[in-house]
């Protein structure tokens, strides 16, 4: 090898330029992220399906919880768990100073939807949880795309701080509101995440607000043959109420969506119910409205204690904020995914996607959409989440991946049976590649948060509550 003597006053030139040499190239970088997260494609598709087997209900999951946390500290994060005190909550953080880029993970799952990865219904145990909404592929990608980012903090490439946000009870929880609360993203500069789906699409969205709360009705219990005369029933109070609340939708806004279950309705037919309860959501795109809506149902309820002669009262469960879309990060995260691009289907994968297709009502897309990246436009959804508590918190982008069959709905036996299957595994991965070239993006480019934010503030507007 041959030696060079160089002046020493030229020798600092000389590092600078090796450390330029060195140092990757925006593109350089995305192309390292996307082949560190496929030189681990088995391990991420282990902890996933590990997660998927688990099922574990929000708050209670434990080993869902515990297992991204020893792979993120195996991967070189620090762990703080059990913020916000929630036990299954945790924070994941590499790196130091600005900017913080916060990447999201869900693991919680769905009651009465356990399902094998086949195309006919065939609960794995029957009446359990099963993850209908791929949430175990939602908190697996979103780490394995910090952990790729916190490869580059490592190696000098990027500079700042990643941070993973194990976020648990999405479903009816809302463990991100308290998260927030409890100040977890107070000094984060931008929120990614993502969800699974049927097609690719990066667009901006927003989404309906909701609020749920059960309400409670205690009567009089009597002989309901020899003495229904004595008694007061909590029964009819409850359908007193949903009776009331069912003549309220005519005279709602249109987008508003109301749904209730009878969580109990008595012991037995002989028997007056002494208590009842039913479970309430309200929502509408519009957060305010969404308050609105809810005291009206609260006055529903009270008239039917009125006129029933029972007592009520109600226990609020959660509340969401509608998402905040930012176009901003939604056009590089949108770039990011053409990028990567959509899903391929084997021969086996697409047998597999032709026969759940059968079993769909009203699918609206059709096979072949997992392949393509929906057109960039700002949508809305009718579901609710708490990432858009979030999103009035810090500016937040996110995007979908074809992780089932196109046309399955969320909620479905069918989307837990395609995300224990390699169709999920196979957005799920593309799905990481995306968060990690879009969080890539905002460690290079400043001007890229400057604009995010200056656009989150101006939405918000001052008198955000």
């Amino acid at each position: 090898m041959t030696r060079f003597v160089l002046p020493i006053k030229s020798a600092f030139i000389v590092v600078l330029l090796v450390i330029n040499i060195g140092t990757l190239g925006g593109q350089d970088i995305k192309t390292s992220l996307q082949k560190s997260i496929d030189s681990r494609v088995n391990e991420y598709t282990d902890i996933a399906h590990q997660i998927w087997e688990f099922a574990e209900m929000g708050y209670l999951e434990t080993e869902s919880s515990g297992l991204l946390q020893r792979t993120a500290r195996e991967g070189g994060f620090k762990i703080e768990s059990g913020v916000a005190g929630i036990p299954t909550a945790f924070v994941a953080s590499y790196g130091s100073g600005k900017p913080v880029v916060g990447i999201m993970g869900e693991f919680d799952a769905l009651p009465g939807l356990s399902q094998k990865a086949t195309w006919e219904r065939d609960p794995r145990i029957e009446g359990a949880a099963g993850h209908a909404c791929g949430h175990h592929l939602f908190g697996t990608a979103s780490l394995a795309a910090a952990i790729a980012i916190k490869e580059q903090l490592k190696s000098g490439n990027l500079n700042g701080t990643i941070r993973f946000y194990g976020t648990p009870a999405e479903e009816g929880g809302s463990g991100k509101v308290y998260m927030g609360r409890a100040g977890l993203y107070d000094d984060v500069d931008v929120m990614l995440h993502w969800h699974p789906g049927s097609i690719n699409n990066a667009s901006p969205s927003s989404s309906n607000a909701n609020k749920s709360a059960k309400f409670r009705f205690y009567g009089v219990a009597a002989h309901a043959a020899a003495a229904p005369h004595k008694g007061k029933s909590a029964l009819d109070g409850v359908e007193a109420m949903n009776y009331m609340v069912n003549l309220m939708r005519e005279h709602v806004p249109e987008t508003t969506r109301i749904h209730y279950i009878i969580t109990q309705g008595g012991e037995a037919p002989n028997i007056v119910p002494e208590f009842a309860e039913v479970y309430y959501y309200i929502r509408h795109p519009d957060y305010k409205v969404v308050r609105q809506l809810f005291e009206r149902l609260v006055l529903t309820a009270e008239g039917a204690a009125t006129g029933t002669g029972t007592k009520m009262d109600y226990e609020v469960i959660h509340g969401n904020y509608d998402v905040l879309p930012n176009e901003t990060l939604a056009n590089a995260m949108h770039d990011n995914l053409l990028a990567v691009g959509g899903v391929h289907y084997s021969k086996e994968e697409t047998a597999f996607a032709e026969e759940v297709y059968k079993t769909l009502v009203q699918p609206g897309q059709t096979i072949g959409a997992e392949k393509e990246i929906a057109e960039y436009k700002l949508t809305a959804t009718r579901g609710s989440t708490d990432v858009g508590d979030v999103s009035w918190l810090v500016p937040t982008a996110g995007l979908r991946t074809a992780t089932w069959v196109p046309g399955t709905s969320a909620h479905t036996w069918q989307a837990v049976a395609a995300g224990g299957t390699s169709i999920g595994h196979k957005g799920m991965i593309n799905a990481a590649k995306t968060l990690a070239m879009t969080a890539a993006d905002l460690y290079q480019n400043p001007e890229l948060i400057k604009a995010a934010r200056n656009e989150w503030n101006n939405k918000r507007g001052s008198d955000f509550d």
